[in-house]
């Protein structure tokens, strides 16, 4: 069994600019996929924007981010961070997740999506929102 858990970032088309400072700080790795690049357009304005990235130092550091779409309630220091839970299996992930949801509420089904073989998200009993999903490699179009 092994899973991580990072901190994942959240701003309104921030991401992309507080990612590159963090590896600047810390060095390592950043990866960055737009809405555009996963297919995931819903306001043309905010193409560009993040929809998930990740600085990966090989000193330990590593934080997640993404732009919170327009659509959806965002204010900062509210909402600003989700906890990540990855993980390589779908046993492992699909048990935590029905631990995770005793008393929570569920804002995204655990369920396959476009870019995971397994993907949801809950607020748990605590007020703590968990991105939960089975680790896959994300190849741009």
């Amino acid at each position: 069994m092994s899973i991580d858990v990072v901190t994942h970032l959240n701003f309104r088309g921030d991401a992309r600019a507080a990612l590159t400072f963090y590896r600047s700080v810390f060095g390592g790795d950043l990866a960055v996929v737009t809405y555009k690049d996963a297919g995931n357009v819903q306001e043309p304005s905010e193409a560009d924007q993040v929809m998930w990235g990740q600085v990966i130092a090989g000193n330990g550091f590593r934080v997640m981010a993404y732009d919170v779409p327009s659509h959806l309630p965002w204010e900062q220091g509210e909402n600003a961070f989700f906890v990540s839970l990855r993980g390589k299996g779908t046993e492992e992930i699909t048990a935590l997740w029905e631990k995770l949801s005793d008393g929570a509420t569920i804002v995204q089904p655990l369920m396959p999506a476009q870019w995971a073989p397994l993907y949801g998200m809950l607020k748990d009993r605590f007020g703590v929102t968990w991105v939960v999903d089975v680790v896959a490699e994300y190849t741009a179009s």
